[in-house]
């Protein structure tokens, strides 16, 4: 009854090895992710932090708005060209 028993736990130490192989196998193979992955999240972060404070970015929007007229005005057309072809673009591609 015993012969099975060290046979499976045998089989459990072997399998347990292996996983450790593998998994750090996956982490050396992943490593050089980390950084770009990290930045990644931080400008995530960052997004939804504009999202949930939006008064920040409108705010400085019209303070420049305030400040320089004319240069609000000639980037609020090229935003607008911008936004145009993009609709005109993702149109003809769907």
């Amino acid at each position: 009854m015993t012969h099975p028993s060290r046979s499976i736990t045998q089989r459990q130490q072997v399998l347990l090895l292996r996983s450790a192989r593998l998994r750090q196998a996956l982490a050396d193979t992943l490593d050089p992710w980390r950084q770009p992955l990290a930045r990644m999240d931080r400008w995530r972060a960052g997004l939804q932090w504009l999202k949930q404070h939006p008064v920040w970015p409108l705010s400085a929007v019209t303070v420049v708005a305030l400040l320089r007229p004319r240069r609000t005005l000639v980037w609020a057309r090229r935003l607008w060209w911008v936004w145009g072809t993009f609709k005109r673009v993702r149109q003809q591609l769907l």
